[in-house]
């Protein structure tokens, strides 16, 4: 099983964090979160209940374009384009390119693990 570990950090958490990591004064550590949400708001937009079925839908049918996608789900392929646009920048789909110049989804993760601090800022964000 693949997870894709995600975490919740505020825009400047997440700018300080990639910034030390390019002066090389900070190493993630194994098991760090790879994907960073603004809010745990934003994470529940993009990972919503019609979202995490159209994942599972890409999972299972394998579709070989946009187009069958669209097809299967029932969805405007401009508004399952914007979608699928949104959730590969968080790593949670991937779309390559196939024959004729077709995007085919793949959903590279079998869950996601949310890492949210209660009580303090994020613990991995130097």
């Amino acid at each position: 099983m693949k997870t894709l570990r995600i975490g919740i950090a505020g825009y400047g958490l997440m700018k300080a964090r990639t910034m030390a990591i390019a002066r090389g004064e900070h190493k993630p550590a194994r098991g760090e979160p790879t994907v960073w949400f603004t809010s745990v708001e934003s994470f529940a937009k993009v990972l919503s209940q019609r979202n995490r079925e159209l994942l599972a839908m890409i999972a299972q049918e394998k579709p070989g374009s946009l187009t069958e996608l669209a097809s299967l789900a029932g969805r405007n392929k401009s508004n399952l384009s914007r979608t699928l646009k949104t959730m590969s920048q968080y790593g949670l789909v991937e779309l390559k390119r196939g024959r004729r110049g077709t995007l085919i989804p793949r959903v590279p993760y079998d869950q996601v693990s949310l890492d949210v601090s209660l009580t303090s800022a994020p613990r991995h964000v130097a």
